[in-house]
C-alpha cells in the first residue's frame, strides 16, 4: 500500500506529522501546502500559518505556544515550539464507557500459586537488602548455570536482583518505605516459586524487617541469611548456594496450566519515544490494554512526569472523584518533588525523543497516555504499592524506564509491553517484558531486541487489527515464549527500586 507523506490526527489539529523526509518546496496536495524547510520523518509542519503566542494543537490537544510566527509548511519544533500555562478541564469521571462483553475468556499457560495468584515465570530470585550484599547475590545466582539447572526443567532462572541502595539512607520515612515496599512486592511475586533474601548486617534496610512484611510463601520457599551472622563473603555464598539448593525441586514441582486471562496483571510503559509513539504503538497498546480489562485483567499505567499535562484525559475516566483526586494529587507532589530538587516537570522531552520528532513534554505525554486505552480508571497506586482492583488502574512512578518498570513488577505485574521509537535497550528482570516498535524501520534495524512491530500502522494495517496482535503477544510470553530482552539476558542491572530523598 502507497504510504501518505503527512498524517493528520484531527481536523482541529495545527500541525501534521511527517511519515518520510519532506524537502523545501515539495507539494502536498492533499492539504494544499508547499514544505518551507527539511521535516525529518516523526516530526510536525505547520498544516496553516500561526502567530507568535497562539497555542499548537495535535491530538486537538494544546502540546505548547508558537515562540515565534509560523508560515504555512514550516518544521515546527523546539525552534519555534515551547511550553506555557493553560486551564485543563478535568471533567471528572465524563468520558466514562462500557467496554464490549466478551463472548470467550481467553486464557494462559500460568503457573498456579497456593495463595492464589499466578505466576507467568517460575524462577527463584536472589534479592539483596542493601548494596553491600549485591556481589553475594550475584555470586550465588551465577553458580546456577544452564547446566545445573537441566535437571530442574521447570524452573525458568534463578537470578540476581542486586540493586545500589539499602543504607546511606534513614532507617524511617519515605524513602525506606518504597525500598521496603519494593522489594517486598517482588518477594511475594508469583513469578518466583522462591525467594533468598541477603542481606550484610548493619545496613539501615534489616532483612529482618523485609522478612515480617512478607506473606504467601509455602514453608521453605523464603530464604533468608545475614553476611556477617555468617562470617563473610565466601561463607554466605556457600551457605545460600545450599538454601536455593533447598528450594529447587519443590520450584520444579510446579507446572503450567490453563488458567484465566483474568489473572494477569500488565504493566504498560514506554521508553525512547519519538513522534510515531503515540501514533502507533501507544494507541495499539491501549487498544490491547482495553481488551485485556475486558477480559477481566488488569493493566497499569504509570510514568506520572510523562502524563503530565494530559491528566486530564485520565480524570475524565476515573470510576470516582476520590480516584481522579488522588491522581491530581500525586501531580501535585511531582511538582513540589521537583521544584524542592532544582528541577521542573518540563524537563522531558529527552534529546533522543526531540530527534524523534517530540517537543514539549505536552506533546509527549499525550501520546504516553493512549497506552492506557479507553477503559475507566478503577484505582491510583502509590510507588510498588500492591494493586488490588481489576480493570485499568494508575500507579505513580518517575518517567525513567528501569525504576518505573521495578514499581510496577513490584506492585505484581507479571508481564511488562513497553513501546519504543528509538530502540531503548531494556528488560525486567524475571517478569517478561514485551518490546513494542512504533515504526518499521526501528523494527527492522532492530529487530534482534523487538517482539512486536507496530508500524505498520502507518502503511495501512488496522489499528484494532495491531491491538490484537499485541494482545496476542501478552497471551503467548506470559505462557512461558521468551521475550528478546530474556534471550539477550537484560534484567538484572534493571532492577531499580526508586530513590527519594537525601543519600547520607
Amino acid at each position: 500500500m502507497t504510504q501518505s507523506l503527512l498524517i493528520r490526527l484531527h481536523a482541529n489539529d495545527d500541525v501534521l506529522i511527517a511519515t518520510q523526509q519532506l524537502l523545501p518546496g515539495m507539494a502536498l496536495e492533499s492539504e494544499n501546502l508547499v514544505v518551507a524547510d527539511l521535516v525529518p520523518p516523526g516530526h510536525k509542519l505547520a498544516a496553516h500559518a500561526i502567530a507568535a503566542g497562539q497555542p499548537v494543537r495535535r491530538y486537538n490537544q494544546i502540546i505548547g505556544f508558537a515562540t515565534a510566527d509560523i508560515a504555512a509548511g514550516e518544521h515546527v519544533h523546539s525552534h519555534n515550539l515551547a511550553m506555557g500555562d493553560f486551564e485543563r478541564d478535568y471533567a471528572i469521571g465524563q468520558g466514562i464507557h462500557a467496554l464490549p462483553k466478551v463472548t470467550q475468556p481467553a486464557t494462559f499457560m500460568g503457573f498456579q500459586r497456593a495463595n492464589g495468584k499466578v505466576g507467568t515465570r517460575n524462577s527463584i530470585a536472589i534479592m539483596a537488602s542493601v548494596n553491600c550484599s549485591a556481589t553475594v547475590v550475584r555470586a550465588i545466582a551465577r553458580h546456577f548455570t544452564a547446566e545445573r539447572l537441566a535437571d530442574y526443567p521447570n524452573i525458568d532462572s534463578v537470578l540476581a536482583l542486586p540493586h545500589p541502595l539499602g543504607c546511606g539512607m534513614g532507617a524511617a520515612g519515605e524513602g525506606m518505605d518504597i525500598l521496603r515496599r519494593t522489594l517486598v512486592g517482588y518477594a511475594m511475586h508469583p513469578n518466583f516459586a522462591g525467594v533468598l533474601l541477603v542481606g550484610l548486617g548493619c545496613e539501615q534496610n534489616q532483612v529482618s524487617a523485609l522478612i515480617e512484611r512478607v506473606s504467601g510463601r509455602e514453608s521453605g520457599m523464603l530464604q533468608h541469611l545475614v553476611m556477617q551472622a555468617e562470617g563473610g563473603t565466601t561463607a554466605a555464598i556457600q551457605k545460600g548456594i545450599r538454601l536455593v539448593e533447598g528450594m529447587l525441586a519443590r520450584a520444579n514441582a510446579f507446572e503450567r496450566e490453563a488458567v484465566s486471562v483474568a489473572n494477569l496483571i500488565v504493566g504498560l510503559n514506554c521508553g525512547g519515544s519519538d513522534g510515531y509513539s503515540g501514533i502507533t504503538a501507544n494507541p495499539a497498546l491501549g487498544g490491547a490494554s482495553d481488551l485485556l480489562v475486558a477480559h477481566g485483567g488488569t493493566s497499569i499505567l504509570s510514568e506520572t512526569p510523562e502524563i503530565y499535562g494530559a491528566e486530564h484525559l485520565l480524570t475524565r475516566r476515573a470510576a470516582s472523584p476520590e480516584i481522579a483526586q488522588k491522581l491530581i494529587a500525586r501531580i501535585d507532589w511531582w511538582k513540589a518533588y521537583t521544584t524542592r530538587n532544582g528541577g521542573e516537570m518540563n524537563n522531558n522531552p529527552s534529546v533522543g525523543n526531540k530527534a524523534g520528532g517530540l517537543t514539549t513534554i505536552l506533546e509527549k505525554s499525550l501520546g504516553a497516555v493512549a497506552k492506557g486505552g479507553t477503559s475507566t480508571l478503577q484505582g491510583v497506586y502509590e510507588y510498588a504499592e500492591p494493586v488490588d482492583a481489576k480493570g485499568f488502574v494508575y500507579m505513580d512512578t518517575p518517567g525513567y524506564d528501569p525504576v518505573s518498570a521495578t514499581g510496577q513488577a513490584a506492585g505484581g505485574a507479571q508481564v511488562i509491553c513497553f513501546t519504543t521509537g528509538r530502540g531503548s535497550a531494556f528488560g525486567c528482570a524475571g517478569v517478561p517484558t514485551i518490546k513494542l516498535a512504533t515504526n518499521n524501520a526501528l523494527f527492522e534495524r532492530m529487530r534482534d531486541d523487538m517482539d512486536v512491530n507496530c508500524g505498520d500502522l502507518i502503511t495501512g494495517t488496522p489499528m484494532a487489527e495491531i491491538s490484537q496482535r499485541i494482545f496476542a503477544a501478552i497471551i503467548r510470553h506470559a505462557s512461558g515464549e521468551q521475550v528478546r530482552s530474556e534471550v539477550l539476558g537484560y534484567g538484572n542491572d534493571e532492577f531499580l527500586p526508586w530513590q527519594v530523598g537525601a543519600v547520607m
